[in-house]
């Protein structure tokens, strides 16, 4: 029987399950969306229960769709929206509460109390992050101070903590494994770069019980086997990765010096640094790309919290369109913005800025503007984000960056590449397979099983789509980022609590 690599891919808004041959192409998919609630202003949460049944539901339906038996799966590999915080009953599996989501800006007060006790320095010299509530470790902390009694059963071990990755494993496995990766853990606000371990003084300065973390395991390895009762067998788990260091290794972005930029719910831009951590001058984070055997490399990360989010608010919030795809034609309507400036601020702003204060606001309404004005200024913030992160990683860097490779939903918008490739002055480049997440998870579950023999294997499966070279007037092109700038500067602290 024919061999493959099964995929699951949990993101903030849909769970996805997508299955790959060796040639790395896609041999079938599916995909469910998945509810956000919306608690407060600023405030993100999932239902643990739905990520577990839309996850496992997609699983079943991929094999389906493929025709393919599981006992024709070499391996499964998971990938997760990072941050994203999740406790759970250690005896039951229930979860405790909902899951915070990594867009939630609910610990925000807790990352000033940090700030005026001048923990600041201490966690960013350890963990390559800013502090900001984006991360796990305030989350949790935030959680325990609900409950007196949450915080004594997570003392015991009682409770456990983990981010999508570890939840996922957790019930896939019945229970038997309570792991992440390096890369998931890099993200918590509570791992030491330099040791690659759970860190006793971040601990304490965000009082998470060390009973209730889970073990810390290489991105590829044999972490355990699906109960039977999942797919019909008992599969390998063998692959781990956040979603965007999971879309860096399907890129084959394996030499120091490259880069690529997905489009997503947010917008995250990832330079490989090598083997070793590159502290960010200029406000970006350091983080664990991957570690394959005993090998580690790690990345600049520049982090954008709303990108193609803000087309889901143009269907949902405002009506606009009915179907996400319909934004592309609706932008199509006008030859550009007609000056209209969107800031999709939903959430606070992320890198290099990391302010959650900051609100979303539409800057240059006229009389003349029209649905075609706003759509085309919601797709091109994602473009002009990209340009803050890209300006600040070229500086820590210290390289020229002439080539961006690109994925996820929103890459296939011609219109969007052509005028990323403009604004940036490099070339963009669209891969043939564009669910780079899943097929990074996909990579690193069949290099540990042996279905993939080394990165050279993988790196030769990867195909150019299209690239798109830079072609705008350079006055124009100053001219859209000055404007927006100005628009980024005055929605900034908006929101800054009164002392």
């Amino acid at each position: 029987m024919h061999q493959y690599i099964l995929a699951l891919d949990q993101g903030t808004t849909s769970s996805r399950a997508i299955v790959f041959d060796h040639q790395g192409r896609v041999v079938a998919a599916a995909q469910q969306e998945l509810p956000q609630i919306l608690p407060r202003p600023g405030e993100v949460e999932h239902d643990p229960e739905a990520i577990w049944d839309s996850q496992l539901s997609v699983a079943r339906a991929a094999l389906a769709r493929g025709q393919i038996a599981p006992q024709q799966i070499a391996a499964l590999g998971v990938t997760n929206q990072r941050e994203t915080t999740i406790l759970w009953d250690r005896q039951s599996g229930r979860p405790v509460h909902p899951a915070i989501v990594w867009q939630s800006r609910v610990s925000a007060g807790i990352c000033e109390q940090l700030r005026a006790a001048g923990c600041e320095q201490v966690i960013r010299d350890k963990t390559g992050l800013w502090l900001d509530p984006y991360f796990s470790g305030t989350k949790i902390r935030y959680l325990l101070a609900q409950d007196p009694s949450l915080r004594a059963r997570a003392e015991r071990g009682d409770v456990l903590f983990g981010t999508v990755d570890s939840f996922l494993i957790w019930r896939l496995t019945g229970g038997r494994c309570h792991v992440t990766d390096v890369s998931n853990a890099s993200r918590t606000m509570l791992f030491n770069l330099d040791t690659l371990a759970w860190d006793d003084e971040l601990l304490a300065i965000l009082e998470v019980p060390r009973a209730m973390l889970p073990e810390v395991r290489p991105s590829s390895q044999v972490y355990g086997y699906c109960d039977a009762a999942c797919l019909g067998h008992a599969v390998a788990i063998a692959g781990d990765a956040g979603d965007q260091q999971a879309a860096t290794f399907g890129q084959a972005c394996f030499e120091r010096g490259t880069a690529k930029n997905t489009y997503g719910t947010g917008c995250f831009l990832l330079l490989n640094v090598g083997d070793q951590p590159l502290r960010s001058a200029h406000r970006l984070l350091t983080t664990v790309g991957w570690q394959v055997g005993a090998q580690v490399t790690y990345c600049l990360e520049g982090s954008v919290f709303v990108a193609g989010a803000v087309v889901q608010w143009l269907r949902d919030g405002l009506g606009l369109i009915a179907q996400s795809q319909d934004v592309e034609a609706l932008a199509a309507t006008v030859p550009d913005s007609g000056g209209v400036v969107f800031v999709p601020a939903f959430v606070g702003l992320g890198a290099p800025y990391w302010d959650p204060y900051a609100c979303g606001a539409v800057f240059g309404i006229t009389r003349g503007t029209t649905a075609g004005h706003l759509a085309r200024a919601a797709i091109e913030s994602m473009a002009l984000q990209t340009c803050d992160l890209l300006d600040a990683m070229r500086r820590d860097a210290q390289a020229p960056l002439t080539i961006l490779n690109v994925d996820g939903g929103a890459s296939v918008n011609n219109a969007l590449m052509q005028f990323q490739a403009d604004m940036l002055q490099l070339t963009v480049q669209r891969p043939v397979v564009r669910e780079t997440t899943a097929l990074g998870a996909a990579y690193l579950a069949g290099l540990a099983v042996g279905y993939w023999e080394s990165l050279a294997d993988v790196a030769r499966n990867w195909a150019l789509d299209r690239s798109f070279a830079p072609a705008a007037d350079p006055g124009c092109r100053e001219s859209i980022l000055r404007r927006w700038r100005r628009a980024v500067e005055r929605v900034r602290h908006w929101d800054t609590p009164s002392p």
